[in-house]
C-alpha cells in the first residue's frame, strides 16, 4: 500500500513481516538519488497514532454512544441528495448496516439506487465503513427506492427489501391512472452485508391477481422485522383501487392507501401477502413484535397517515389480519403525515426501578401495572413485557424536532411519554435498531435549513432515554417549514 503528500517528497509503504505484523516505512525524497538514509520504520499502532490525523481521507467514521455521525450528506454543486433511511443490526457479528437512497435530486422520481454503510460495533461505539453503491438491487429502467432489510436468525441471511418503479413515472401518476409501475424486488447477503446476490422480482409470484386492483404499492421504508415463530415480516402499503366507473368520480379519488404485510414462514424461500387493513387510510408502516409477561406474542404497527396524529393497530395471527387502526392523539402527524420508526424491546432488570432524573420516584405516571412491584423477597424473577420506542417528528406543523417516545405497555392501551428531542430542527424519515446491552441506534433525515440536508446516525443507551422523556420538550416550533414527502 502507499500514500503521498506528493510523490517526489514523501512517500509511505505497508509491508507486512513473516509473523504478519503490519509495519510502515517512509521515505523522505525518494525520487532523488540522495547518499543519505532517509528511510525509516514505525509499528502500525504508532502510525495510527503519530500519522493518520494528517491524513483526514483514510480515517474511518466512528460514532460514540450519545453522539451522531453524519453518514450520508447532500452535495450543494451536484445536487445529489440521499433520503429514505434503513436500519438492521445484525447480531452474532455486532455490525449495523444504515441504507438510504441516492437521487439526483431532492425529488421522489430523482431516485437512483441504494447505498449503504456498513458499521462494525465495538463495545460503546461504531466504526463506520465507506459508502457502497449497490448496483446489485436495480433493475434497467427503472429507479430503485424504499430500502426495507430484515436478518434472518437461523440462516444469518439478510434480506433487503425495495421497490423499483419505472423511471419518470411518478406515483401521483399511477394513482391517477390505476396503473401500477413498482415492482416488489430483493437481495440478500451471507456474509453480514458485504457482499450481496443478484436481485429477485416477486411481482408476479407474491401479487398474482391482486396487483390489477393496486394503483401502485410499496415497502417500508425502515426495518422488518422475525417474529419468534421464524416468520419474516416486511411491512408496506398499497393503494388500492375500485373499478372504474364512467358514472362515479376518477379513479384516482378512489384509489385509497392501506397498510398491509408481506411475509415469509420458509426462511425466505417463498413469500405471501397479508390483508389490507380496514378503514384507513394508513401509508408508510412498521412493526414491532410485543410480548406480554406471559409470553403471549402481539404484531404491533404504526402507521402513517394524511391526518394530524398517528394510527396504531395490532395483529394476532402473525400480521395475516390487523384489527381496525385507531388514532393516537398525542402522536402527533405533520400536514401530509411522515414515516416514523418502531422498535420493541424487554427492559433489563433494574431499569424500571430507576429514578426519574428530576427527583421523582419512579416512573409513576405511569399506569401502576407497568412498574414492577416485586419485593426482594420474592425468588423468581417473572420477565417484564415488553416495551416500544417509536421517533417521529414531534411538531403538528411541519417536520420538525424528531423525539423519541416510550410505552411500558403497549397492550394495555398505556399512554405514550413526553418525546425527548434527538435533533432540534428540521427532521424528516427516521429508523431505529435496538442492539444488546441496553443499546439503541437512529438512522434520520436532518438538516439546518431542511430535513433532507443529511442523513445521521445517533446510538443512545436505555437509561440516557429514560433520563429525557419526562422532560417537556416541546420547544417554540420554527416559523418555516419545509414539507417534503
Amino acid at each position: 500500500m502507499g500514500m503521498s503528500i506528493h510523490p517526489h517528497i514523501f512517500s509511505v509503504s505497508l509491508f507486512l513481516s513473516p509473523s504478519l505484523s503490519p509495519s510502515f516505512t517512509f521515505s523522505l525524497f525518494p525520487s532523488l538519488p540522495l547518499s543519505l538514509p532517509l528511510s525509516f520504520s514505525v509499528p502500525l499502532c504508532l502510525f495510527q497514532l503519530l500519522f493518520l490525523p494528517f491524513f483526514p481521507g483514510t480515517m474511518e467514521e466512528r460514532t460514540s454512544c450519545c453522539s451522531s455521525t453524519t453518514l450520508f450528506h447532500q452535495e450543494e454543486v451536484s445536487g445529489i441528495t440521499y433520503r429514505i433511511p434503513a436500519l438492521l443490526y445484525v447480531p452474532p457479528a455486532r455490525v449495523l448496516l444504515a441504507f438510504a437512497e441516492k437521487r439526483s435530486t431532492v425529488d421522489d422520481t430523482d431516485a437512483l439506487y441504494l447505498v449503504v454503510r456498513r458499521g462494525q460495533r465495538v463495545g460503546h461505539s461504531v466504526q463506520w465503513g465507506p459508502q457502497v453503491s449497490l448496483m446489485e438491487a436495480t433493475l434497467p429502467g427503472f429507479r430503485t427506492m424504499n430500502p426495507c432489510p430484515v436478518w434472518e436468525r437461523k440462516s444469518g441471511r439478510v434480506f433487503l427489501f425495495f421497490i423499483c418503479v419505472r423511471n419518470h413515472v411518478t406515483e401521483r401518476r399511477q394513482i391517477r391512472s390505476g396503473k401500477n409501475a413498482a415492482r416488489l424486488c430483493f437481495v440478500s447477503s451471507t456474509d453480514h452485508g458485504q457482499s450481496w446476490s443478484l436481485i429477485e422480482d416477486l411481482t408476479e409470484e407474491v401479487l398474482s391477481e391482486e396487483i390489477e386492483h393496486w394503483a401502485t404499492f410499496a415497502v417500508g421504508p425502515g426495518h422488518g422485522v422475525q417474529l419468534q415463530s421464524g416468520r419474516l415480516v416486511i411491512p408496506a402499503y398499497a393503494y388500492h383501487s375500485a373499478r372504474w366507473s364512467c358514472l362515479g368520480p376518477p379513479l384516482w379519488l378512489r384509489a385509497r392507501p392501506h397498510s398491509l404485510m408481506f411475509y415469509s414462514d420458509d426462511l425466505g424461500a417463498t413469500w405471501k401477502h397479508g390483508q389490507l387493513f380496514r378503514s384507513g387510510p394508513t401509508i408508510e408502516c412498521e412493526v414491532a413484535e410485543v410480548m406480554n409477561s406471559s409470553g403471549c406474542a402481539v404484531l404491533y404497527c404504526s402507521a402513517r397517515t394524511p391526518g394530524r396524529c398517528r394510527a396504531e393497530a395490532l395483529s394476532t395471527d402473525l400480521g395475516e389480519h390487523f384489527q381496525k387502526p385507531s388514532l393516537v392523539r398525542e402522536l402527533h402527524e405533520p400536514p401530509h403525515g411522515c414515516q416514523g420508526s418502531v422498535v420493541s424491546f424487554r427492559p433489563r432488570r433494574g431499569l424500571q426501578e430507576d429514578e426519574a432524573p428530576d427527583g421523582g420516584s419512579d416512573l409513576s405516571s405511569q399506569p401502576a401495572s407497568l412498574v414492577s412491584t416485586a419485593g426482594p423477597e420474592q425468588n423468581s424473577y417473572k420477565p417484564p413485557s415488553s416495551w416500544l420506542i417509536y421517533s417521529h417528528p414531534t411538531s403538528k406543523r411541519c417536520r420538525i424536532d424528531l423525539g423519541i417516545y416510550v410505552n411500558q405497555a403497549p397492550l394495555e392501551a398505556a399512554p405514550w411519554s413526553q418525546p425527548w428531542i434527538l435533533h432540534r430542527g428540521p427532521s424528516g424519515y427516521s429508523d431505529l435498531a435496538a442492539l444488546e446491552d441496553g443499546l439503541f441506534g437512529c438512522l434520520f433525515e436532518c438538516g439546518e435549513k431542511h430535513e433532507y440536508e443529511q442523513i445521521a446516525f445517533h446510538m443512545f443507551t436505555d437509561r440516557e432515554l429514560l433520563s429525557h422523556i419526562q422532560d417537556s420538550c416541546s420547544g417554540s416550533e420554527r416559523a418555516s417549514c419545509s414539507n417534503v414527502d
